[in-house]
């Protein structure tokens, strides 16, 4: 696997990048360079000031999410190989995504959920969440296996979305287009 070197930094991942698409493999260990990279996480999820960030936002096809819904450092936290073991109930509420930016529309999710993880040193974590935490467990799940927000829209609302999805991909064309040159 390629090195990187301690200049470049993580780079949020922007739809349609072909790594959002990617189910993500577990790591089986945690080298240095992959707890350095969890930390990079986490500080890529604040400058986008979002509340979550899973492997592949992060260019990074790995089993690893993070996460702090009450805001800055407050309750952050880096898991590993997360599983939802059980989900129950439903609400709908509007939802984004760092890496479709611009976009939000009503998703329906489970209300509550239990996730078991592994924290970086390798313990075993239980959680039982609900309502915000739900949501972004599920929504950053659904990232690990390659599943965007915008594939749980019913068609009418992606409908209401296609011209936004569009602009996306043409801006994202262009930039292939100008590494190109």
């Amino acid at each position: 696997r390629r090195r990187r070197s301690r200049t470049e930094t993580v780079e949020l991942k922007i739809y349609p990048d072909r790594i959002l698409r990617v189910a993500c493999q577990p790591l089986l260990e945690i080298t240095d360079e992959d707890a350095a990279r969890m930390r990079e996480m986490l500080e890529l999820m604040y400058r986008a000031e979002g509340v979550g960030l899973a492997g592949p936002q992060a260019g990074w096809s790995a089993q690893v999410v993070t996460l702090d819904v009450e805001g800055q450092g407050e309750g952050e936290r880096i898991f590993v190989n997360p599983r939802i073991i059980f989900s129950e109930g439903e609400m709908v509420e509007e939802e984004g995504c760092l890496s479709i930016p611009g976009v939000r529309a009503p998703v329906h999710r489970a209300q509550k959920a239990v996730v078991v993880a592994y924290t970086p040193r390798g313990e075993r974590v239980e959680q039982e969440v609900e309502d915000v935490l739900a949501r972004a467990w599920q929504h950053e799940m659904d990232h690990l296996n390659g599943i965007l927000f915008i594939d749980r829209l019913d068609p009418t609302s992606l409908m209401g979305l296609r011209q936004d999805l569009k602009d996306l991909e043409r801006a994202a064309g262009k930039a292939e287009d100008r590494k190109a040159e």
